[in-house]
């Protein structure tokens, strides 16, 4: 038996679709807060996790998929059940730190409870497209150098637990992604540029370097296209097998409606 802690966003959806599909039985927990369009079959808090690993575990889950985005919760004291009020210091180291030391810290408690904690891309490796360029645009050369220089940023962002994406143009960082996430940094680009800011550039997505995969591995979607379209940009780039592309199909085409490049860049070019 599997269960998935469904947070916002695509993914969780086609994860259950893929289930249903199968004819897979598949518990779905939903994140409170994180509103999507899941009917899940239990609805829980930060502040409850311990309650719903127990019932996890009753239920006889041997096997946890997290997908879906959840914005950073507060530790509300008064909403705690009897079963999360022994992992109360866990959880508040955990909210101390990065997005991937957070992560491990609730995967170890999975863990703990029996549970093998799956990434969604093993579930759905098709998420996980091939080297190379998939649309009618190609990158330039000085694309190819503001990739180059995107790794580097995110390697150097990563390390510090930041976050997965930043946009290049011209060797330049423009913007970089932090807790609000890639749509709010590319939002922020949205619009005529400064006057000395390089026009075009282009969007790069990669993993943390020494992520734990099996949790917040970094996706797109058409939506994140159409916003890179919206900040001017001349293209996105992603990390060969480390970045998932959701809804394939309408996201190709929304690269090519808008002129864009999509690359599928192997790391270190």
């Amino acid at each position: 038996m599997r269960a998935l802690i469904a947070g916002q966003g695509r993914l969780p959806e086609l994860l259950v679709e893929r289930h249903r599909a199968a004819g897979e039985a598949l518990v779905v927990c939903g994140y409170a807060g994180a509103p999507g369009r899941l009917d899940p079959d239990i609805s829980f808090h930060l502040e409850r996790l311990g309650g719903l690993l127990r019932e996890l575990r009753r239920r006889g889950v041997r096997e946890v998929c997290m997908a879906g985005a959840v914005r950073r919760p507060k530790l509300r004291v008064w909403r705690l059940d009897f079963a999360t009020l022994r992992i109360v210091p866990r959880l508040a180291r955990a909210l101390g730190k990065g997005d991937d030391g957070a992560l491990r810290e609730v995967i170890a408690l999975f863990e703990e409870n029996g549970m093998t904690v799956r990434g969604a891309h093993e579930i759905l490796p098709d998420l996980l497209p091939g080297p190379g360029v998939l649309t009618k645009a190609q990158p330039r050369d000085g694309d190819r150098r503001d990739a180059a220089r995107g790794e580097e940023i995110v390697a150097a962002m990563g390390a510090a637990d930041i976050g997965q994406a930043c946009v290049v143009a011209a060797g330049q960082a423009l913007a970089i992604e932090a807790l609000p996430g890639t749509d709010w940094m590319l939002a922020s680009l949205a619009g005529p540029r400064e006057e000395g800011l390089p026009a075009g550039g282009l969007l790069f997505k990669a993993p943390k370097p020494g992520q734990d995969r099996r949790a917040d591995l970094p996706a797109i979607g058409p939506g994140t296209i159409r916003a890179a379209a919206g900040a001017g940009l001349r293209g996105v780039v992603i990390e060969a097998g480390g970045v998932m592309l959701l809804d394939r199909e309408e996201a190709l085409a929304a690269a090519d409606a808008a002129g864009l490049f999509l690359w599928v860049r192997p790391k270190g070019g």
